[in-house]
């Protein structure tokens, strides 16, 4: 049976006036699915009776709780969701002092085959929809105290880009959580043209997997780069205003002798020079099976230094969660087994 919560007002419009119910039901609904805390059509109380029997005949809540909680002793924590059988989704909660922040999934696995990646081990088990998106932030328990969200979780988030606006559109609408779009962060490999659309009907914050600025040595981690090249990706962005309100960044993953030279910097620092951005460099968090290894603290701070000196404000991520699998994919992969 279809499910409720996950419909855009447009969406809830179409269903009320399919069951011969008034229009102004559809803003009804979407205060309680988004504004409400409830769980079931049951508690709609401001709808008929026969309005709420008729949408308990045609669709359900749609909610799911997660299947299991892991806690870090840094207080991060990783809800697991299973989406369908043997298949399971992560959200990570990230507190720190005064934000709070969820990374969520938008895939079953992914495409993209990131060496560096576990969720690629997986295989790509279909797009999560709407709903699936969404339940990761209403089940949470910690919900309410939620300043951020960023879609860095499983998957490729432009490779579900049609249920990925959706989704925005409900997280940021006067009619759903009206969250301000400078408060949630997309991230991306680098999907073309899915990143045009997705630049031009949002204002989320952007980060780019990055990784590596030369070309033949990204192609040897991310497969992306064959396909779409990072230069065409900046190419892209260079067009767009980040000038102001909306952020970009780029995400740079710090792997031992590969690409945490002093060249390296340099070379990001060249082909970011027309884009205000940020830099955020991201420990390798090593696993089984990586023959990747994480770059030395000095090779990180001085790597920071050469992308500082040039300009670019660049920040070392705090490493959250190690202890319980909270890297993307980890968790899931190892329930999988």
């Amino acid at each position: 049976m279809d499910t409720l919560f996950g419909k855009t007002l447009a969406e809830l419009t179409e269903i009320v006036l399919r069951l011969n119910l008034p229009k102004f039901t559809a803003k009804q609904l979407a205060d309680w699915l988004y504004k409400k805390d409830i769980s079931s059509i049951g508690e709609m109380t401001n709808l008929s009776k026969k309005a709420r029997a008729l949408l308990e005949e045609n669709f359900v809540f749609g909610l799911s709780a997660p299947v299991k909680e892991t806690v870090s002793k840094d207080g991060t924590k990783k809800y697991l969701f299973q989406t369908d059988e043997n298949r399971y989704v992560e959200a990570a909660y990230i507190p720190d002092k005064d934000r709070a922040t969820l990374c969520i999934s938008c895939q079953n696995g992914c495409k993209m085959g990131c060496k560096f990646c576990n969720t690629g081990l997986q295989g790509f088990g279909g797009n999560l929809s709407v709903n699936q998106i969404l339940n990761q932030i209403k089940s949470l328990p910690e919900r309410n105290t939620l300043t951020n969200l960023v879609f860095m979780g499983m998957g490729e988030p432009l490779d579900n880009l049609e249920n990925i606006l959706k989704a925005l559109e409900i997280l940021t609408s006067d009619y759903g959580y009206a969250m301000s779009p400078h408060r949630i962060t997309l991230s991306t490999v680098g999907v073309l043209p899915a990143l045009k659309d997705f630049l031009e009907k949002t204002d989320v914050h952007l980060a780019v997997s990055v990784h590596n600025p030369f070309p033949e040595e990204r192609s040897q981690i991310m497969p992306i780069e064959n396909a779409q090249p990072l230069e065409k990706t900046i190419k892209m962005i260079e067009k767009y205003d980040f000038r102001h309100q909306r952020r970009f960044s780029a995400e740079y993953i710090m792997i031992q002798g590969f690409n945490d030279s002093a060249k390296h910097a340099r070379k990001l620092a060249e082909i970011l020079r027309n884009i205000p951005s940020r830099v955020n460099l991201i420990r390798y968090h090593e696993h089984p099976g990586s023959d990747f290894k994480a770059s030395s603290e000095i090779k990180i701070h001085e790597f920071q230094e050469i992308l500082n000196s040039r300009g670019i404000i660049t920040t070392i991520r705090a490493s959250r969660g190690e202890d319980i699998f909270a890297a993307c994919g980890l968790l899931s992969t190892k329930n999988m087994k």
